[in-house]
């Protein structure tokens, strides 16, 4: 028998479970998030593994669900001093690196941009030759200026031989160990979009790694030497070494742990999950036991990017949203929360803010805390109040629905007592035993995956011969990020023509997952 850790940040609580090699919950734990981050995670792994007393010599696995890469892109705190090199002129000279970004972003980020010759039409021909004098010029500019190099070239998904060739450059000049992060690796078609992903992912990457190795060591200290994986916004995991090169993909990995963990606690693979926390609502869809990824550019502190994300809808109702009277009469619902502070300000437990889950124990719906103290509170008031808050979760839910149809809802988190088990749009509204830790599940049982997103020209290449090399890439990008080579299969596959390109160009995107490779560890 060995055992496995999951951990999951949340704005609220830091949830950590136990489970064995059968995927049974041996413990569980949900501790309060710190303004740090960090020492709450630790905080939740020394509880959870105090609380199973296993050997921890048996402890072979620990997944990781954090926030930190978005906090500091966020708060624009800790990020990496680094260049920024778009390889594209004469073409791309018209809107320059970082235009749209905010300015205190821009502020941080934009002391070292360059544009070069170099770059390729969407058929694979080349703009023009890559200046590589100019690029060895430029490295040797940067030298000790620098942390790390975010590189995009024009349509690299098409070709990526301008963006290596740079790479090589750099490392030549800068050493090995700089990290470069190229954009045909991170993002999709669209190069402003691509290249703001880069950019953010060559930003955190000091981050990541300080993140990583500090929980290696509290999971040392504890006596623990474990295999340790991240969790990545497709509900899936990556590896150490993974995570420090593409962090970007840790962003939003919080409601993808808990849309995978619905899914484990309900053997559904097809619905949609509201996880409710103590300052939001993340209201996502299961797809084929995946979370579905969204289509449309996303932002990450202000900056546009286009790199696969979750297609989730946040609201600003959780356990810790604030109630309060408006001066011209009635009230008014979040999006204000107490967060991780419930505890201490909710009328439940003795504090003097009315939240949502003071509602919630005022009408019975829920057991928590001192009922005595809301006892007072006026029961119509609080049927319309409790009312509105169930309504916005309802809106949302229809939001995220394809059609009109009534499809399964699966509550999970621990503000999911506040709900109802009846909603509107829904067939049926499930809550699943340990729903309260349902993040942290799904960081522990996650599988590891690849993707990739190219775009072929079909007259140079037959279809079929197209979606192979696609399908390889995603397999060994799969296993490269610690997947077992022998469990790795093909789970989703997009093929979508670009009537807008000449030469019957096509976008392909494929996703490859598998289970933990045992082997290695």
């Amino acid at each position: 028998m060995n055992y496995r850790i999951g951990i999951d940040v949340g704005g609220t609580h830091t949830d950590a479970v136990l489970i064995d090699s059968d995927y049974r919950i041996v413990a569980s734990t949900k501790t309060p998030t710190t303004e740090d981050v960090t020492s709450g995670i630790y905080q939740a792994m020394r509880a959870v593994i105090s609380n199973a007393g296993v050997p921890r010599s048996l402890i072979q696995y620990a997944m990781l669900g954090t926030t930190h890469c978005t906090n500091a892109i966020v708060e624009r705190k800790r990020l990496n001093r680094i260049a920024v090199i778009r390889i594209g002129a004469p073409a791309a000279l018209a809107v320059k690196p970082l235009v749209g970004v905010p300015a205190d972003l821009r502020e941080h980020l934009g002391g070292h941009v360059y544009v070069v010759g170099g770059g390729h039409e969407f058929d694979g021909r080349e703009i023009a030759k890559l200046e590589e004098n100019e690029l060895y010029r430029i490295a040797s500019e940067l030298i000790g200026r620098v942390d790390s190099v975010a590189i995009t070239s024009v349509f690299s998904p098409v070709s990526k031989r301008h963006e290596l060739r740079a790479a090589e450059i750099f490392h030549d000049v800068l050493g090995a160990d700089l990290p470069v992060s190229l954009s045909h690796e991170i993002g999709s078609v669209g190069l402003l979009e691509r290249e703001n992903a880069t950019i953010l992912n060559a930003a955190v990457i000091h981050v990541a790694k300080e993140m990583t190795e500090g929980f290696v060591r509290a999971l040392e200290q504890e006596g623990v030497n474990a295999k340790v994986f991240f969790g990545q916004n497709d509900g899936t995991l990556m590896s150490i070494e993974y995570a420090v090169k593409y962090p970007i993909f840790m962003i939003a990995c919080g409601p993808t742990n808990s849309i995978r963990g619905a899914s484990y606690l309900t053997g559904l693979a097809d619905a949609l999950v509201v996880d409710v926390g103590g300052t939001t609502t993340d209201i996502g869809v299961l797809v084929k036991s995946f979370p579905r990824e969204s289509s449309l550019a996303v932002e990450i502190g202000g900056a546009r990017t286009n790199f696969r994300m979750p297609d989730i809808i946040s609201i600003g109702v959780g356990g810790g949203t604030m109630i309060r009277s408006k001066q011209e009469g009635g009230v008014t619902i979040g999006p204000e929360s107490v967060g991780y502070q419930l505890q201490e300000k909710g009328l439940v437990f003795g504090g003097d803010t009315l939240t949502a889950t003071d509602v919630a124990v005022a009408l019975g719906k829920a057991e928590l805390g001192d009922p005595s103290k809301v006892a007072h509170l006026d029961k119509v008031l609080m049927e319309n109040i409790y009312a509105a808050l169930v309504e916005k979760v309802e809106v949302a839910i229809d939001k995220m629905k394809t059609s009109s149809e009534s499809v399964p809802v699966i509550l999970v988190g621990g503000g999911s007592i506040l709900f109802p088990d009846h909603l509107k749009g829904a067939s049926e509204v499930l809550r699943p035993e340990n729903f309260g830790v349902a993040n942290a599940i799904g960081a522990a049982i996650s599988q590891i995956s690849g993707q990739i997103e190219r775009v072929f020209t079909l007259g140079e290449l037959d279809r079929d011969v197209a979606l192979d090399i696609a399908k390889k890439e995603a397999i060994d990008e799969a296993t490269n990020a610690g997947a077992d080579p022998e469990t790795v299969e093909i789970v989703d596959i997009e093929d979508v023509p670009l009537a807008y390109l000449p030469g019957n160009a096509t976008r392909i995107r494929v996703k490859a997952a598998g289970s933990l490779n045992v082997k290695e560890a």
